[in-house]
């Protein structure tokens, strides 16, 4: 069952987590870029507004939404700012070493291929 209030936003579970979901929304460079962002500011909730992302506010919306609704990330009200989390624990309860990989391997193909070719561009 989902959770949602007046303010809040719709997550899934950890039981409604699926694997294809999950991958699905880590196929795409900007969501990457978001996943890379919140793991390195790991305890820290991040305001949609500090992302730098090189597409329209509108596909930047998109991008967060497919992360919230696959279960990567949560998003909660603080005002009128939106602030994001990396459901880190749940992920890896549900897919031991799924993120660590997926990180890393990112890490690496930025490295090789140079941040704007593995960023999508």
């Amino acid at each position: 069952m989902t959770t949602r209030t007046s303010r809040s936003l719709e997550h899934p579970a950890r039981d409604e987590i699926r694997l294809e979901d999950v991958l699905h929304a880590l196929s795409d460079p900007m969501r990457l870029r978001i996943l890379q962002a919140l793991a390195a500011e790991a305890e820290a909730e991040q305001s949609c507004s500090v992302f730098d992302l090189p597409v329209s506010k509108s596909t930047t919306t998109h991008h967060f939404r497919v992360l919230r609704e696959s279960g990567v990330i949560n998003q909660i009200y603080r005002g009128t700012a939106k602030l994001n989390s990396l459901r880190r624990d749940d992920l890896d309860a549900l897919f031991p070493g799924l993120l660590d990989s997926v990180l890393a391997g990112y890490a690496r193909q930025s490295a090789r291929l140079g941040a704007g070719e593995a960023h999508g561009h």
